[in-house]
């Protein structure tokens, strides 16, 4: 699985999600040049802190901020996605020490696994196979933080990935 096919399932498969690389072009750090932000913007309106990414993928170090993962090797990238505390207290049960090097290997995020992060150096099809939920879940918690924040959507909102008879 490489970025672009990854890129191509979540803009086909989530609707209402703008997909960034960042750029100078688009005023993000330089830092972040290339990296991809996976947002719920279906009125392309958000700005500011309201443009919260439920998914990433990055494709370098950020200095000594967020290096564990060694992302300056030829090819490699991380795909980051942020899920609920349930979901990632249920994959991570206890706290081990992880390989943040391990290609392939789903884990907490290097850093903002106490935020409930996990990440997954170059996933295999396999791999990706198995986090297109986690996925789906972070892309139904992004929707829900957009809705409630909506003055007229209401509390029955279902993300539109969705129909409502599907269980989260």
């Amino acid at each position: 699985m490489d970025e672009e096919a990854i890129r191509t399932y979540v803009a086909s498969t989530f609707k209402g999600v703008d997909v960034q690389i960042g750029s100078k072009e688009d005023g993000s750090p330089e830092i972040a040049w290339g990296d991809t932000f996976f947002i719920y913007d279906p009125q392309r309106n958000l700005e500011g802190t309201g443009r919260f990414p439920f998914a990433t993928i990055v494709t370098k170090d950020y200095g000594d901020f967020d290096n564990a993962s060694k992302l300056d090797r030829p090819g490699v990238f991380r795909l980051n996605i942020g899920i609920s505390r349930k979901s990632f207290d249920s994959l991570f049960p206890d706290e081990v020490d992880h390989d943040f090097t391990a290609l392939d290997v789903l884990m907490p995020h290097p850093v903002y696994g106490r935020n409930h992060w996990v990440c997954v150096l170059n996933p295999t099809d396999a791999t990706f196979e198995k986090l297109k939920p986690l996925l789906a879940e972070a892309y139904d918690t992004a929707f829900r933080r957009i809705e409630r924040r909506s003055p007229s959507s209401g509390s029955d909102a279902t993300p539109p990935s969705r129909s409502t008879s599907s269980p989260l």
